[in-house]
């Protein structure tokens, strides 16, 4: 087994290492969701805890960690006799983002339930993690089925498993621990808010303190149990503190003018439900004790709110998460009441460095995984100012960007056919989860046994297998998967004419707040986005396909116009883009969406081709290879030219104006985007929208 990078070598990153430590003192605080950029000791902070853990003593040859002094009484593997078990080390599991549901709460072995007809259930990783450490990498890419049944399971303790007949319940409590980037897309409010605590970590600027992460980080590498030794003291120093806070926990008492400041602190920052309350007060009575105190003072309640609340106020996607301190301590203040502090109290001061070397400033090292060479050059940075984009226009004219109007709710649009991509809620496709459509032979593991078409292989075979009694002889090709019907999601790849065209009219903020309003409905259906803008001489990809909905809309807020309108420049490179994206990811079907007043720009008046044949050109390229598109028509006045339906039909797709793609629009039903439609049946179906 690896040495794992000692807790106390991290340098800084105060906050993350606080609130792991509150979760190793009570897990009832409720996990940890620790947001940031790649590269800064997320998973090596997460990795290092697991040695700071006191042993847990177990019922020998349980498979679930059965407590020998206070077995469950509902274990699998039980009954147990209360008595003497064994010690060993708590565990850190970590749950893959590519892991099945069987995997995280357990399967029933189906062969042996038909063939020998017993119920043997194979434990998943939420019965492994029980009193341990659950880890979750990269959890905004984990599906959103499993991330509800692992946060269920933390918030009852208990794992349930309801399938084929089969009802099994095993005790599951564990440190959640859930880390993430941004950049590569953000978990829905209803998740956040299942986290208890949540933390920003970013990489320093300061020199000084990156050379002490890599001077650490290349002592380590170079002799990983020799650097370990050196900071064993400190680590039985904090070990020897969690075990204490442990023991204080139950002693410490929450004031009614603490629990006043709760409230009225979730109160003025508008949180919904009361479960921030909850677990502000969990995490106050933590910090005490972790501080050595049995009474929550206002200084323990103002850091429970700045780790419980920021992400508990974010309404959509586009909401940055954060806390207004200045706004804090005017509530703290004003809902203080009386001092709680004894007199001989031991520590009126709060948690410190964690009991930890003195740092300087909020950095770590890096772990196995994680290279401290590329943080602060892969840190994102604001765009720079291209041709075309934000520098000087190659056509004349820019204007200044202009702010989106409002989001609304907006028309469905998904993809024709049924898909196999990741799942999601647009286009029909086939899934794990769903609606049982029919059966096939399993490929591989059989994991969603379709029981009637089992039968009816198994039934006309039964003489010539000897069945004499009632039972059922099943044999291994017999046997029949389900196959299941759901949604999948879409890489939607917005093509956005930023040309002075659009700009002339001052309709840009109403197509910002549009597209704004299909990244919405692309971030709840779980889409991958990307983004490309034209105006000038050329396109430019303002954003590569990604699965961070918040980060399109920052470059869409910024985006100024002017220019000429070189629509086959935005049509080639979003048929660029697809291509590449087809080759990294095959299953994932993607849906084009040109938001454009249809006119076309640019080589013609210097004796260059025909801009109007050159879009119609590109345009086919797209409907020659099938990809669904929708053309989003910005046009407007009294007299329209319907350059933005002629080019839907030249895409194969379908056209809708601005007022169309309102969901309370009363213009026109929910209608998929035709991938196969020709020109005269995209103006036919505008036609009739109108």
């Amino acid at each position: 087994m690896s040495t794992p990078y000692p807790f106390t070598a991290i340098v800084g990153q105060d906050d993350l290492r606080l609130a792991l430590l509150l979760n190793a003192v009570s897990p009832a605080v409720g996990g940890v969701l620790v947001r940031g950029e790649k590269g800064t000791a997320k998973s090596t902070a997460v990795r290092a805890l697991s040695a700071l853990l006191p042993e847990v003593d177990v019922v020998v040859g349980c498979r679930f960690s059965c407590a020998p002094t206070a077995p469950d009484p509902a274990c699998p593997d039980g009954p147990h006799e209360a008595g003497s078990g064994t010690a060993r080390p708590a565990r850190v599991v970590e749950l893959p983002v590519g892991a099945a549901e069987d995997r995280l709460v357990g399967a029933l072995d189906i062969e042996r339930a038909l063939a020998e007809g017993v119920k043997a259930f194979e434990p998943g990783l939420l019965a492994d993690a029980h009193r341990g450490v659950l880890y979750v990498d990269e959890v905004n890419l984990l599906h959103d089925h499993l991330v509800d049944l692992l946060l269920d399971a933390a918030a009852m303790g208990a794992s349930y498993v309801e399938r084929e007949g089969v009802s099994v319940r095993h005790a599951s409590r564990f440190l959640l621990v859930g880390t993430m980037n941004p950049e590569e897309g953000e978990l829905r409010p209803q998740l956040l808010d299942r986290f208890g605590l949540t933390v920003e970590v970013a990489a320093s600027r300061e020199p000084d303190l990156r050379v002490e992460v890599v001077r650490r980080r290349l002592a380590y590498d170079d002799d990983p149990a020799g650097f370990a030794a050196r900071w064993a003291g400190e680590e039985n120093e904090l070990r020897a503190r969690i075990v204490a806070a442990r023991a204080l926990l139950p002693e410490v008492r929450l004031g009614d003018a603490a629990l006043r400041q709760i409230a009225a602190t979730c109160a003025a920052f508008e949180v919904d439900g009361m479960r921030a309350d909850i677990v502000m007060a969990r995490t106050a009575t933590t910090l005490a004790a972790w501080a050595g105190r049995t009474v929550v003072l206002a200084e323990d309640v103002r850091q429970a709110a700045l780790l419980a609340l920021p992400h508990r106020r974010r309404r959509n996607p586009f909401d940055a998460p954060g806390l207004d301190e200045d706004r804090l301590d005017d509530t703290l203040e004003e809902f203080g009441g009386e001092d709680d502090t004894p007199e001989d109290d031991p520590d009126p001061d709060g948690p410190g460095g964690g009991g930890q070397p003195p740092q300087d400033g909020p950095e770590g090292p890096q772990g196995p995984e994680d290279g401290s060479a590329e943080t602060a050059e892969t840190a994102e940075a604001p765009a720079q100012p291209e041709e075309g984009q934000g520098g000087r226009p190659a056509g004349g004219g820019e204007q200044a960007a202009v702010r989106a109007d409002e989001p609304f709710r907006t028309k469905t649009l998904s993809v024709p056919g049924l898909g196999e991509g990741a799942a999601g809620r647009r286009s029909r496709a086939r899934t794990d989860h769903g609606r049982t459509t029919g059966a096939r032979r399993p490929q591989g593991a059989l994991t969603k046994l379709h029981l009637a078409a089992t039968i009816r292989a198994a039934a006309p075979h039964q003489r010539a297998r000897g069945r004499s009694g009632r039972g059922l002889v099943v044999r291994r090709d017999d046997l029949r998967q389900a196959t299941r019907e759901g949604r999948e999601g879409n890489l939607v790849l917005f093509v956005v004419d930023a040309s002075g065209s659009m700009a002339a009219r001052q309709r840009m903020s109403a197509v910002k707040g549009a597209v704004l309003s299909l990244l919405l409905d692309a971030y709840q259906r779980r889409d991958k986005v990307g983004l490309i803008t034209f105006r000038g001489k050329d396109a430019t990809v303002a954003l590569p396909p990604t699965s961070s909905v918040d980060a399109a809309a920052v470059r869409l807020e910024t985006l100024p116009t002017g220019g000429r309108t070189p629509l086959s420049a935005g049509l080639l490179k979003a048929h660029d883009v697809l291509r590449v994206e087809r080759m990294r990811d095959p299953a994932r079907r993607p849906l084009l969406v040109v938001v454009t007043d249809g006119r076309a720009t640019g080589g013609q008046a210097t004796g260059g081709p025909d801009p109007v044949a050159l879009g119609t050109r590109a345009a086919r390229l797209h409907a020659a290879e099938g990809t669904a598109s929708v053309v989003v028509d910005c046009e407007s006045g009294p007299v329209r030219l319907g350059l933005a339906v002629a080019l839907a039909g030249q895409l194969g797709g379908t056209a809708v104006t601005l007022d169309e793609l309102r969901a309370d629009s009363i213009a026109g039903l929910v209608r998929d985007v035709q991938g196969t439609r020709g020109p005269q049946g995209a103006q036919g179906a505008h036609r009739k929208a109108a």
